[in-house]
C-alpha cells in the first residue's frame, strides 16, 4: 500500500507532534518551574495590558462620543491624551468616592465599639457573677481553676524560647512582607507606564501585530487568528461594561430597599456593594459583610435583617439579573454564564470567574458559528448530489 506525499506529510507532523507531546509529560515539572518563572519576569508587562484594556473602554467611548467633533491637527494631537487623562480620572474619582464614603463610617463604628467596649465587659462579668450565683457548680469549677497551682517556670522557659527563635522568624518575616510591598509598588509603576505606552500607540501595535501575524502565517489562518481576536476583545469589552451595569444595579437595589426598611448607611452599603460587586458572585459578599458590621453596632437586630435582605436580593441578582445582563453583553445564555462562573471560580478563584465568562463566550460562538456551516452543508449535499444526477448544472 503506497501513501501519497501529502499522506506522509500528515504521518510526519503527527509523529512530532507525539514526540512533543510525550517530552511535555516526562518533563512537566520543569514546564512549569520555567512557566511561573516567565510570568514572574513578565507580571509587570500583564498588569499593564490589563489596566490598559480596562482604561480603553472609557477612553474609547470619550474619544468616539464626546470628542468626535474635534478635527483640527491640534485637536487630533489633544485628543488621546486628554480622553486618557479623563479616563484615569473618572476610574479613581469613583474609587475615591467608595473608598471616602465607607472608610470614615467604619473608623467611626470602630471608635463607637471601642468606647461600648468597657460597659460591655462590665455587663459580661455581671452576667457571669449571676451565672455562678445560679448554678453552685460553675462556682465549685471556678474556685478549683484558681487553686491550681501556675507553672510559671515553664511559662518563662516558653517566653525565652519564642524570643529567641520566634522574634528572628517575624524579623525576616518582616523584611519579606516590606520587600513584597517595594516589589508590587514598582511593578505597578511599570504596569501603569506600559499602559500608558499601549493606549497612546495602541493603532501602530495593532498595525505591527497585523503585519507580523501576515508575515508568518498563510492567508486563511491569519486571518481567522484575527476574527477570534477580535471576538475576544468584543466580548471581554461587553463583559466589563455588563459587568458595571449589573455592579450599579445591584447597589441601586440595596439604597432603595435599605431605605424603605429605615436602615441606617444605605447610601454607604450601597456604593460598598456596588463597588465590590465588580467581582462576580463573591464580591457583594464582602461589601455585605463590611455592611453588616456598621450597622451592627447601632442595632444587632437590625444588622440579622440586612443579611436577610442581601441574602434575597442576592438570589434575585444571582439567579435573574447577572445571566441577563452579564450574558446579554457578552451573547452567552445563561446557564453557560453559571457554569462559566462555577468553572473559573473552582479551577483559579476571582481571576479565573473574570476570564472565563467571555473565554466561554467566545468558545460558545465559535462552536455555533462551525455547527450552523456543517449543518448548511450537509443541507446542500443532497440538492447537489440529486442536481449531477439529473444533469443539472
Amino acid at each position: 500500500m503506497e501513501f501519497s506525499k501529502e499522506k506522509i506529510k500528515q504521518i510526519k507532523n503527527l509523529m512530532v507532534l507525539a514526540a512533543f507531546l510525550v517530552l511535555a509529560i516526562i518533563y512537566s515539572e520543569k514546564i512549569f518551574l520555567a512557566a511561573d518563572f516567565l510570568v514572574g519576569i513578565l507580571k509587570p508587562f500583564i498588569y499593564g495590558g490589563a489596566i490598559a484594556f480596562i482604561l480603553n473602554i472609557p477612553m474609547r467611548l470619550i474619544e468616539e462620543k464626546f470628542l468626535e467633533r474635534w478635527k483640527g491637527k491640534m485637536a487630533k494631537k489633544l485628543k488621546r491624551p486628554l480622553s486618557m487623562v479623563f479616563s484615569i480620572v473618572l476610574i479613581v474619582l469613583v474609587l475615591s468616592v467608595a473608598i471616602g464614603m465607607v472608610l470614615p463610617q467604619m473608623g467611626s463604628t470602630v471608635s463607637e465599639i471601642g468606647r461600648k467596649i468597657p460597659a460591655f465587659m462590665e455587663q459580661m462579668a455581671l452576667g457571669l457573677e449571676q451565672l455562678a450565683e445560679d448554678n453552685p457548680i460553675l462556682a465549685d469549677w471556678a474556685n478549683g481553676l484558681e487553686a491550681m497551682e501556675v507553672k510559671w517556670d515553664e511559662i518563662l522557659e516558653n517566653i525565652l524560647y519564642f524570643l529567641k527563635n520566634g522574634a528572628g522568624n517575624m524579623l525576616n518575616s518582616t523584611f519579606n512582607m516590606a520587600g513584597s510591598i517595594i516589589s508590587g509598588v514598582v511593578n505597578m509603576m511599570i504596569a501603569l507606564v506600559f499602559a500608558l505606552y499601549i493606549l497612546s500607540q495602541k493603532e501602530r501595535l495593532s498595525g505591527q501585530g497585523r503585519r507580523i501575524i501576515s508575515a508568518y502565517l498563510p492567508v486563511r489562518a491569519g486571518d481567522r487568528i484575527l476574527e477570534i481576536c477580535s471576538l475576544l476583545y468584543r466580548n471581554f469589552s461587553s463583559f466589563i461594561t455588563g459587568q458595571c451595569l449589573e455592579a450599579v444595579i445591584l447597589g441601586t437595589m440595596f439604597v432603595i430597599s435599605m431605605s424603605i426598611f429605615h436602615m441606617p448607611y444605605a447610601l454607604v452599603v450601597g456604593v460598598l456593594i456596588a463597588v465590590t460587586a465588580l467581582i462576580p458572585i463573591v464580591g457583594a459578599f464582602i461589601g455585605c459583610a463590611v455592611g453588616a458590621f456598621l450597622i451592627l453596632i447601632n442595632n444587632p437586630l437590625q444588622a440579622f435583617w440586612f443579611v436577610v435582605l442581601f441574602l434575597v436580593l442576592q438570589q434575585i441578582e444571582g439567579n435573574l439579573i447577572y445571566p441577563k445582563v452579564v450574558g446579554n453583553s457578552v451573547g452567552l445564555p445563561s446557564i453557560w454564564v453559571l457554569m462559566a462562573v462555577s468553572i473559573g471560580g473552582s479551577l483559579f478563584g476571582v481571576i479565573g470567574i473574570l476570564l472565563f465568562i467571555p473565554l466561554m463566550s467566545t468558545c460558545y460562538a465559535l462552536l455555533r458559528e462551525s455547527v450552523n456551516r456543517r449543518n448548511a452543508l450537509k443541507v446542500k449535499m443532497p440538492v447537489l448530489k440529486e442536481r449531477g444526477q439529473e444533469g443539472r448544472p
